[in-house]
């Protein structure tokens, strides 16, 4: 196999692969597994890869974004998603104490046992229907601090239709993502 890649190694459990914006492939891998093992899964691997590195044959499908570009983003995000929670806590049923915008590679929100909402900044690149599903997803946190099907339950009855609005983040995320500078 011919793909260049680059391995991370930390204290996951599973091998995953994923491809950057820039068309780089990477593989995270648990600290202690062999070279070969990582070779033989990224050569399982290779045809998917191949199908997903055609759309970087023209470059990057998004460029990273500089740091004036991510601050904009994260008071662009404290002003709309402040005001997006304020929007649907009484829909919900709960209340929230703060909110704080991060930059972050695995989450889109969170939400504290003190009820305190965390989003990411990069939500505002996303549609504005996404982007009230998330703030929906955390708001019912309060009511569910797990993702159980009565937490499930509680977000379809504010968001009927959070399956597709989920799907979007899921589709589309990566792309997101690797837009955050290294």
């Amino acid at each position: 196999m011919d793909i260049p890649y680059t391995i991370i190694r930390s204290s996951r459990k599973t091998v995953s692969l994923e491809i950057r914006a820039d068309g780089s492939v990477v593989v995270r891998a648990p600290r202690r597994l062999s070279e070969t093992a990582i070779r033989e899964f990224v050569v399982s691997k290779e045809s998917w890869l191949r199908t997903k590195l055609r759309k970087y044959e023209n470059g990057p499908v998004q460029p990273v974004l500089s740091g004036q570009e991510l601050a904009k983003l994260k008071k662009t995000a404290k002003e709309d998603l402040s005001l997006r929670a304020a929007h649907w806590a009484p829909k919900v049923g709960v209340t929230f104490e703060k909110i704080t915008i991060r930059t972050q590679r695995t989450r889109w929100g969170s939400c504290s046992g003190r009820g305190n909402l965390s989003f990411n900044c990069l939500l505002m690149l996303t549609p504005m229907e996404v982007r009230d599903y998330v703030v929906i997803h955390e708001l019912c946190h309060r009511k569910h601090m797990n993702h159980s099907p009565a937490f499930w339950a509680e977000v379809a009855k504010t968001c009927p239709d959070y399956a597709l609005r989920r799907k979007w983040l899921k589709e589309h995320g990566r792309a997101l993502i690797a837009r955050i500078p290294e």
